[in-house]
């Protein structure tokens, strides 16, 4: 196969939620075959705890269970179909500035019959003197926990030569969680061979001295991504002759038919995705994202005008995992490889199995493709089990979440009167974030950013002596970056440093094919990328953090991570479709590292309290980046009340990133991407300015942000009306510092976030895995139900009962709201109640009589808000 082909042209369904499914590329239905001296029934252990079954009945099926419950399946297959098939096929990329679309064109082959030759466990002292067992080099066996299972077969097409023989290895990792890997040889090819004929051979399997049946195929394949689309079949495509790279493998399982599937990382249309195509790749969230008419917009001139002030965005997803309701189980991707999930709708009828199917792209010779399978009795069990393994953010210093964060730009003097006003109006303040520290340059497009990383004591003059008087009054700096440097010209005459040149100097920034400096498009201008694969872009960017931290910053903005080129040249040689999405969490580990090594060696060690410590927030994440990310934020949501891009999204993507394992996250007040086309404009207003007040005073951390059109947007500050709204809302957000400081401790310590999706503490309530943004918990014991469209003044709350047999007490007028209890002690059920929800008293409950509730209508009392 040749090199996956990037085009940088603009794709026009960038701006979707979920891309448009490929015409060429099949969901892949297979038949699966084995070998007939496999034994009809038998169960074989993973390990201690968990145990695989395999069954002939049905044309064949692997079921895994846990020894705590054997007749509870956590993963299967389909019975008589293949679970692993691969595919030789063709795939191009479109890019547009951090936004990728893949697409497939000449299909070589696909493989879609499967056989299974033997399952057989490997002992650690089986490999002592051996080089190879079942035709696997043993090297590839080592680093696993003995004793390893390991399924041996062969996938094929009926109607070509090509055939790779994979070998599927389970072993486990702790009591409660397995870990498998499909691998995959070199492809070859072998005209006359057929899965019957292989079945007739022999082998002896090394120094072992057992015959066993010979699959003579292997795999090799390019890194590339696959969109999975309809159940069309392509066989009569598939050409004979010569050798090709396997480009896709699929791993296809069941699926009951009541089965809901969450998570998939930080999802802004979605929470449930039971019959969607979900790709896993970092990448821009999406301007309108489906919501019309900004995404015809969008798709029409998003490639050739710059919508917004930084960059164009495109549809996308970020961070990935999933979890299954009703059976609390959870499988989980590891490693950086791009890959796609589609979950098949019930095809047969009730009662018939459904398929869930997850593709990756290929590798070199003997790339894998690794899962893990966890255990757990209950949704908030999975999540303390799955957080132990990608890491779980440290505790927030109390200063960041003790009162507003004001984002905002134009200099000194407009700070200084600002904060005159919130004075004025009593807000409680945590800090000021600048985003514009940097200084302020003219484009085509009008006032854009400097991305040379030193404050600009121009556009700041006094800047050392603001930030002392702030101090004073407790109020913390913060100010932003990126991973990308850009050329200074002459028009910045002020400057102490040119960054791009220093970088440029110590060989640092990604390169192209060339062996050239990448220059990234981002709308009016080009920079170059850190490559941080390099050894020496971490240190070199830790002494710009460094220098930042010493001008009196306390926190920052590490924006961008999603827009490494799939075509890129790095330091470190490995594919670069692997690499864009491992980038964010090296761009995290970066900030996370400075920030440990300035507490531990630094002046954070000298002053030696949490209130010095230093704190950085982002967008872009992978699997591991709770492991490296202090706290998160959404990205760009549109000034809108739209599902797919406006208010409504940043609640799916707070409560599905949360059951992903991002604990601490937020989105900007008010949103942020305005628009002003001649038919077509989004302005934030006052009414959807102060409603996303009200929403974020119940997240992690209540931030504003101008948005790329300040001069078009309603403010905080835009009037009388706005900013007693505001202060109002800092105060119920203060409020429940108590409890919010109680929930950041857990969260380090379990993995649960902050804001939760009901189905986290009420998974048996079916009418709760229907709910996206609707309402959310925060902790257990603050029920919230946020007003979400344009003039309503009443909402639909669902109120949740449960086990402990509770009531929820409105917060303004203390009325009582209690579900109804079932048929079984099992099955309790909530209650749905229309609630007023004027502006400035959402629909907020508190569990009645919680300590927790108590002391937030105290505090809301002292504060004169109650």
């Amino acid at each position: 196969m040749p090199p996956l082909k990037i085009s940088k042209k603009h794709h026009k369904h960038f701006n979707n939620p979920f891309p448009s499914p490929p015409k060429s590329l099949p969901l892949i239905h297979g038949t699966l075959s084995h070998n007939n001296t496999l034994p009809c029934r038998r169960v074989y252990p993973i390990g201690e705890d968990f145990r695989l079954l395999w069954s002939s009945d049905n044309g064949g099926y692997l079921s895994v269970s846990h020894s705590s419950h054997p007749d509870r399946s956590l993963w299967s297959t389909i019975p008589g179909q293949a679970f692993i098939s691969a595919a030789a096929v063709k795939s191009e990329a479109e890019e547009s500035r951090g936004s990728f679309a893949m697409k497939d064109g000449d299909i070589k082959s696909i493989c879609r019959s499967q056989t299974i030759d033997e399952i057989d466990t490997v002992f650690s002292s089986e490999i002592d003197e051996a080089r190879v067992i079942n035709h696997l080099p043993i090297d590839l066996l080592r680093g696993l926990n003995f004793p390893v299972l390991v399924i041996h077969g062969g996938v094929s097409s009926k109607k070509s030569s090509f055939n790779a023989r994979f070998w599927m290895l389970f072993h486990q990792k702790n009591s409660h969680q397995i870990e498998f890997q499909v691998k995959l040889g070199v492809l070859k090819q072998e005209p006359c061979a057929s899965l019957e004929g292989f079945h007739s051979q022999q082998w002896k399997k090394s120094d072992r001295h057992r015959r066993r049946p010979c699959f003579l195929s292997c795999f090799s394949g390019r890194k590339d991504f696959l969109g999975l689309s309809s159940d069309d079949e392509r066989e009569e495509e598939e050409k004979v002759g010569g050798s090709e790279e396997v480009s896709r493998v699929f791993l296809t399982y069941s699926s009951e038919k009541d089965e809901k599937i969450f998570g998939f990382g930080e999802q802004f249309s979605h929470m449930e995705f039971k019959g969607r195509r979900v790709p896993i790749l970092v990448q821009e969230q999406g301007i309108g994202r489906g919501d019309q008419p900004i995404t015809f917009a969008a798709n029409l001139i998003s490639y050739s005008v710059a919508i917004v002030e930084r960059r164009v965005e495109a549809g996308g997803q970020r961070r990935g995992r999933r979890e299954a309701a009703g059976k609390w189980r959870k499988t989980q991707a590891k490693g950086s490889k791009g890959s796609c999930g589609q979950v098949e709708k019930d095809p047969g009828g009730a009662g018939s199995t459904q398929g869930k199917q997850r593709d990756w792209h290929g590798g070199h010779p003997w790339s894998a493709t690794i899962r893990r399978i966890l255990n757990g009795c209950s949704p908030v069990e999975l999540i303390e089990r799955y957080t132990e393994t990608i890491g779980r953010p440290p505790v927030l210093p109390n200063w960041i979440i003790t009162g507003a964060i004001i984002g905002m730009q134009g200099g000194t003097k407009y700070v200084r009167n600002i904060w005159s006003q919130l004075k004025d109006h009593d807000v409680p303040v945590s800090a000021f974030w600048l985003q514009d520290w940097v200084g302020r340059r003219k484009t085509i497009l009008g006032s854009q950013l400097w991305w040379n990383w030193e404050v600009d004591t121009t556009h700041y003059a006094g800047w050392r002596e603001l930030v002392d008087d702030l101090r004073i009054n407790n109020i913390r700096v913060m100010a932003y970056c990126n991973p990308c440097v850009v050329p200074v010209t002459k028009e910045k005459p002020n400057k102490n440093k040119d960054l791009f040149e220093e970088a440029k100097r110590l060989d640092i920034l990604v390169k192209d094919n060339n062996g050239s400096i990448y220059m990234i498009p981002n709308t009016a201008f080009n920079v170059g990328m850190l490559d941080l694969t390099h050894p020496n872009a971490s240190s070199w960017f830790k002494k710009i953090l460094h220098d930042m931290v010493d001008c009196g910053v306390s926190g920052w903005m590490a924006d961008f991570g999603e827009g490494l080129p799939l075509d890129a040249n790095i330091f470190s040689g490995e594919d670069p479709m692997i690499a864009h999405n491992r980038y964010p969490e090296l761009w995290a580990r970066v900030n996370r590292e400075f920030v440990e090594e300035w507490k531990f060696n630094g002046r954070g060690k000298e002053r030696g309290d949490d209130e010095e410590s230093l704190v950085f927030f982002m967008r872009a994440g992978f699997r591991e980046s709770p492991k490296w990310v202090m706290l998160f934020w959404e990205g760009d949501q549109m000034v809108s009340w739209q599902q797919n891009d406006g208010i409504k999204s940043s609640v799916t993507g707070l409560l599905s990133g949360g059951l992903s394992g991002f604990a601490f996250n937020h989105s900007d007040i008010g949103g942020y991407c305005g628009i002003d086309f001649p038919l077509i404009n989004y302005r934030r207003s006052e009414e959807l300015l102060m409603r996303w007040m009200e929403l974020n005073a119940f997240n992690t951390i209540y931030r504003t942000h101008e948005g790329n059109k300040p001069e078009s947007n309603c403010q905080f500050y835009s009037n009388r009306k706005t900013f007693s709204h505001f202060s109002r809302f800092a105060k119920v957000y203060k409020a429940w510092k108590f409890y919010r400081v109680q929930l950041i401790k857990e969260a380090s310590e379990n993995g649960l976030p902050i804001a939760r999706h009901l189905f986290l503490h009420y998974p048996d309530d079916g009418h709760i895995h229907s709910l996206t943004y609707q309402q959310f918990l925060v902790g257990t014991e603050i029920l919230v139900v946020p007003v979400l469209d344009k003039g309503k003044k009443k909402v639909k709350a669902y109120f949740p009962m449960g086990r402990e047999n509770c009531s929820w007490q409105h917060l303004w007028t203390g009325k009582l709201f209690r579900g109804s209890l079932g048929n079984s002690e099992k099955m309790r059920r909530g209650m749905e109640a229309w609630v007023e929800a004027p502006i400035g008293y959402p629909a907020i409950f508190v569990k009645a009589g919680s300590p927790v509730g108590k002391q937030f209508m105290k505090n809301l009392q002292d504060f004169g808000i109650l």
